[in-house]
């Protein structure tokens, strides 16, 4: 799948496993990906003495703005949170207890390398006569996330009761009480603006939570550049394997333009994390903008509407004087 700009941030190298002359135990059991993530993210897990757990999570959740029946999207880095007792599972467990019994959180998954790189220009022939030739069925519910959006994300997806949407590079998961309503009649093209879970996000007085995320990594700033009235966005365009009509097909799809390049020409380095800088800077403290500690990370709860309502103006200058 093609980098994307405002997406989970990369998870960082998996930290070897030592040779001791005692046997390696359960770590033997980390034998794939989002697994062998796990050991990179809780490498240090032994000298964290536990200093989180699910109940105080949820507390530190409550204390930051989360509260029954909102809408959350969250963003979390499971090294900045610390790992859990009981795992990193209980990161997504503890925002569903702060906003439950009514509320509903999504998380970002989109897809693994190869089902959204046919026609991008990005490989050689060579590469995509492989791909056209051997790339699995796209499975909505059941393909991994992107790897590149961490461990979290793919654990979050693979959770019973976890409903996927059915796109592919804009593909979201959600679980609660309005997860069926926010994944439903996601756009195949364009996923990413209007009718799109995001779209759903803003419309209902969402949140966008970010525990020890970059800043880079609000996706749903990609509806702001979907929706925004600027011209020359840069369009991509590929091809996705889905079954249709029990026959393997390679399906055309295109949005604007969601890779690390931007979706125009003159967006500057790190577009997303300015725009969020400059968010904090204007609205924190107040009712958009919440800071706190999360376990061990610093935490932001946006008001998704709002966050969205300042990114367009700034993305219509950057795209209109430079």
């Amino acid at each position: 799948m093609a980098p994307a700009m405002g997406h989970a941030p990369s998870p960082e190298g998996a930290a070897a496993i030592p040779s001791t002359a005692e046997a390696p135990r359960t770590l033997l059991i980390f034998s794939s990906w989002p697994e062998r993530q796990l050991i990179a993210d809780s490498a240090s897990f032994t000298s964290m003495s536990m200093l989180t757990n699910r109940k105080s999570l949820c507390e530190d959740l409550r204390r930051l703005g989360l509260a029954p029946g909102q809408i959350v999207m969250m963003h979390a880095s499971i090294r900045s949170v610390g790992l859990p007792v009981g795992g990193p599972d209980e990161i997504h467990r503890a925002v569903e207890d702060a906003i439950a019994p009514s509320g509903t959180l999504m998380m970002f998954v989109g897809c693994q390398d190869g089902f959204d790189d046919i026609g991008r220009g990005d490989l050689s022939a060579a590469q995509e006569a492989e791909i056209l030739a051997h790339q699995p069925l796209f499975d909505f519910q059941h393909s991994r996330a992107a790897r590149s959006f961490g461990a979290l994300a793919e654990l979050f997806r693979s959770s019973p009761g976890t409903v996927c949407s059915c796109s592919v590079c804009g593909r979201m998961a959600a679980r609660g009480h309005r997860a069926e309503w926010l994944i439903s009649d996601h756009p195949w093209s364009y996923g990413f603006g209007k009718g799109s879970p995001l779209d759903k996000l803003c419309s209902e007085h969402g949140k966008v939570l970010l525990l020890g995320s970059s800043y880079d990594a609000v996706t749903l700033l990609h509806y702001a550049e979907h929706i925004a009235p600027f011209e020359g966005k840069r369009i991509a365009r590929y091809k996705v394997p889905i079954l249709r009509d029990e026959v393997r097909v390679w399906v055309d799809c295109e949005e604007f333009d969601t890779s690390s390049q931007g979706v125009h020409p003159d967006w500057p380095d790190n577009a997303f994390a300015l725009i969020v800088t400059d968010f904090i800077e204007r609205f924190a403290g107040g009712p958009h903008c919440a800071q706190g500690i999360v376990g061990r990370a610093p935490s932001l709860l946006l008001d998704a509407a709002s966050l969205v309502s300042h990114a367009l103006p700034i993305m219509r200058t950057w795209a209109t004087e430079s």
